[in-house]
């Protein structure tokens, strides 16, 4: 895991506009060119080979050499540019340490404007074994041919679009601007379910299900929940992770939410011995009563 702010830091233009070049040529070949590098920056081979030993070294991009010297971004690359995208607009103002790293992204702080405390979540889907995500995945069916870049901007733009929706009617992080893979939102404030010990388990529990109610209310279902995607607090919880989230009117959503009202119930039950009855759950959800 690089350290995103000293990395970033160390970076001067010509880089930057290099990963930017290896990015748009990968939208037609897996391994871009020196010479396509070249062409797209203006800059000569030489001075473009010279950067990309340093981007290479940084782990911000990857060699291949076969009947051609080629290039592609790794994830920590495409990192790099939405950084500095985020920059650009002035969304953030600098970057702190490592939040979490979750099954499918990497989470970092950040701060923005009036110092305001944020979290900057990279999407990773290419963490799985990629024609697995893309069986999974309803916004990658029907698509012939699907980048881990691609799909990764995808799974962002969806789950910013359903925290727009849902913010603030829904306990969901508050999401302040989206680029490539990457999304800028509040901190959500707590600890993760799995990790707490509550004293009052009874109340978070008819509050959490209050929240999926809600959300089925405004056309969501969360579609991959469980304990590790609600953070607690004193005040009440915080849904995250929402990438996966579907219509209602989708045909996987009474599934999808069965199976998340399944979990939630599984591990309060587990845990705390609280015994809900899942069908009775499910109609309140869908009632919205």
């Amino acid at each position: 895991m690089i350290d995103h702010a000293v990395v970033f830091k160390s970076l001067v233009p010509d880089e930057l506009k290099i990963l930017r070049a290896i990015e748009n040529g990968m939208k037609s070949h897996e391994w871009v060119a020196v010479e396509d590098i070249a062409a797209y920056t203006g800059l000569s081979e030489k001075e473009v080979e010279y950067r990309l030993s340093n981007l290479t070294n940084l782990d911000l991009a990857e060699r291949f050499s076969g009947h051609y010297v080629g290039y592609q971004l790794k994830y920590n690359g495409y990192d790099i540019l939405a950084i500095s995208a985020f920059v650009r607009r002035d969304t953030i103002h600098s970057l702190g340490g490592l939040i979490g790293v979750g099954k499918e992204s990497v989470v970092i702080a950040a701060m923005g404007n009036g110092d305001v405390h944020l979290a900057v979540k990279f999407h990773r889907e290419g963490r799985l074994a990629f024609k697995q995500v893309k069986r999974k995945r309803e916004h990658l069916l029907g698509l012939p041919k699907v980048s881990w870049l691609y799909a990764s901007a995808l799974a962002a733009k969806r789950e910013f679009k359903a925290l727009k929706d849902l913010y603030p009617a829904v306990s969901v992080p508050q999401p302040i601007d989206c680029n490539r893979h990457a999304i800028v939102m509040g901190v959500a404030e707590g600890h993760e379910l799995s990790r707490v010990k509550l004293v009052e388990p009874e109340w978070y529990l008819d509050f959490i299900v209050d929240q999926l109610a809600q959300a089925y209310r405004m056309g969501y279902v969360h579609g991959d929940f469980s304990e590790y995607n609600v953070v607690v607090s004193e005040s009440g919880v915080t849904i995250i992770d929402w990438p996966q989230a579907v219509a209602t009117s989708s045909k996987a959503a009474d599934e999808l939410l069965a199976r998340d009202v399944n979990n939630i119930l599984t591990y309060f039950s587990r845990k705390y011995r609280i015994k809900r009855n899942p069908k009775e759950v499910l109609e309140k959800i869908k009632s919205g009563a």
